[in-house]
């Protein structure tokens, strides 16, 4: 038996935050429908990567029931009202207000409902001033100062992957867990509000720590930490990227002696302690460089292990695809093609995911389950 089985989430959903959430859901066993409107999801038409179905799509909505709606059509309406009075979890991310207008307020379903757990997931939360702002990742990026300290010293830099609808859902998905295992002893739902920004703002904490109690938040340091020497990539003779982390005076020392042969580099007064080498950082990026250089990456790498110090390539997407450590699993797309994606990253020690179905999750195509939906609520 799956840990939600019996639970049912209505999810009027779009984009990416809200699907990640409600797929984390539906891989621990609820049953998602996912309302849409009769063209879709506009995530389905972020590319064709996934044999025709986007990869976004693919990846945060296989495995749940697509229901086609007009909720501002009366009848439309009475069936998602129907269908929300079944639920356990109702979520939405559609634009600030948008519910609220067409009678579907998560305050109000609760008065009407009070065992009903509701979400909503905003761009910059309840603020008169934002309430309307649209807000996609790479513009969350941007406001939240995230943006402003990646990249290299000449060049702003995005991070790769939407980072604040991802850790969006993710952090849904664990205040949901909470709310139901707090209804299952006082019998309540509760109302759960989350924004992109709240959670981009949260994971900068340290950055605005430092900035303001410190002396100054980090600047673009490219592929360098901005408080900790040497934590960044260095090149070998074949100019291929190796990063290497320091975390302490020892490791310090055996990099200097055992990895660079030069034990004399660890008692340079410039370099003597962490925070010697922040302070001297270009001196020591000159140091290491030319002494990595005179490496190839094999024997570089056989060094470093040797001496036990944290190394990692900077590989490439050819390079993941075939990583010793990479997992997968196979989902089905919305034409029948097999799809295969990164595993999930939790492991259960008894093998697969107590009550995990062994056939492969399918991505449903718009409207597969209106019908079905509809006559089951009637």
């Amino acid at each position: 038996m799956a840990a939600l089985d019996g639970i049912l989430v209505v999810a009027v959903e779009q984009a990416v935050a809200a699907p990640v959430c409600t797929a984390r859901l539906c891989e621990a066993g609820a049953r998602v429908i996912k309302v849409e409107r009769p063209e879709g999801d506009f995530a389905r038409g972020y590319d064709t990567a996934a044999g025709g179905d986007s990869s976004y799509f693919a990846w945060a909505n296989h495995g749940k029931e697509s229901v086609v709606l007009d909720f501002k059509q009366p009848d439309d309406a009475a069936l998602l009202r129907r269908m929300i009075t079944a639920a356990d979890v109702f979520v939405q991310n559609l634009a600030p207000g948008a519910l609220e207008r067409a009678g579907f307020g998560s305050g109000a379903l609760r008065a009407e409902q009070p065992s009903l757990i509701t979400l909503d997931i905003s761009g910059y939360g309840e603020s008169p001033e934002l309430a309307e702002k649209k807000a996609y990742d790479l513009l969350v990026q941007a406001e939240s100062g995230l943006i402003g300290i990646s990249g290299g010293p000449n060049e702003l830099g995005r991070v790769g992957v939407s980072v604040c609808d991802i850790g969006t859902g993710i952090t849904a998905y664990g205040a949901v867990l909470e709310a139901l295992l707090a209804r299952a002893t006082n019998g309540r739902g509760r109302g759960i509000r989350l924004s992109l920004f709240d959670m981009m703002a949260e994971w900068m904490t340290v950055p605005l720590v430092q900035h303001e109690y410190g002396d100054g938040g980090p600047t673009r340091v490219g592929l360098r930490h901005p408080t900790i020497a040497p934590y960044g990539a260095y090149a070998t003779s074949e100019g291929a990227l190796t990063l290497i982390s320091i975390q302490n005076e020892r490791e310090w020392v055996r990099l200097c002696a055992e990895a660079l042969g030069d034990p004399d580099l660890a008692v340079d007064r410039r370099f003597t302690s962490n925070n010697d080498r922040v302070a001297n950082r270009d001196a020591l990026e000159i140091e290491l460089g030319r002494r990595v250089g005179a490496l190839d990456r094999a024997e570089f790498h056989r060094r470093l292990g040797a001496a036990a110090i944290a190394y990692g390539s900077v590989n490439s997407l050819d390079d993941l695809a075939v990583h010793p450590a990479l997992r997968r699993r196979t989902i089905v797309n919305s034409t029948g093609a097999a799809v295969d994606l990164a595993a999930q990253p939790v492991r259960w020690e008894d093998g697969d995911r107590p009550g995990a179905s062994a056939a492969s999750p399918r991505v449903p195509a718009v409207g597969a389950h209106t019908d079905a939906v509809r006559a089951e609520f009637s």
